[in-house]
């Protein structure tokens, strides 16, 4: 789709899984940037904490570090998130609903959590992908 080139990866886990995985962390369309689900790995070291409340706060910071990477000013221009939990329970919604109002406070984007069986790699328990608009006219 030659309309779409700016896809973006960032450093480490982004540029790793782009060489490996044959995919990036994210791409802006105009004004949207649309970013692939982010788990809860350390971007240098690709490990995976096991609690689970470290990895979904860890994958709000891996959603915020691919915005920014992308072009936008990270939370503050998400409007839309789909979480993925292999654990759907009463700790992971409360760990969300803390992580979303630290990361968006002045604002409540549209959320859909899903439960699935499995994710991409044993250890993950959360994936989080968002849609982002920044405006053309704000650079």
């Amino acid at each position: 789709m030659s309309h779409l080139t700016t896809y973006t990866s960032y450093e480490g886990y982004g540029e790793r899984s782009k060489k490996n995985l044959w995919y990036s962390q994210a791409v802006r369309i105009g004004e949207t940037i649309e970013c692939s689900g982010q788990g809860g790995w350390d971007r240098e070291t690709d490990k995976i904490p096991t609690e689970l409340n470290a990895q979904i706060a860890k994958a709000f910071d891996n959603v915020e570090h691919t915005v920014k990477t992308a072009g936008g000013r990270g939370w503050e221009d998400v409007y839309f998130v789909r979480s993925y939990h292999v654990a759907m329970n009463d700790e992971a919604m409360a760990t969300m609903v803390k992580c979303l109002k630290q990361y968006a406070p002045n604002h409540q984007p549209a959320w859909t959590a899903i439960g699935v069986a499995k994710l991409a790699f044993d250890d993950m328990r959360v994936e989080i992908e968002v849609r982002a608009h920044v405006p053309a006219d704000r650079k």
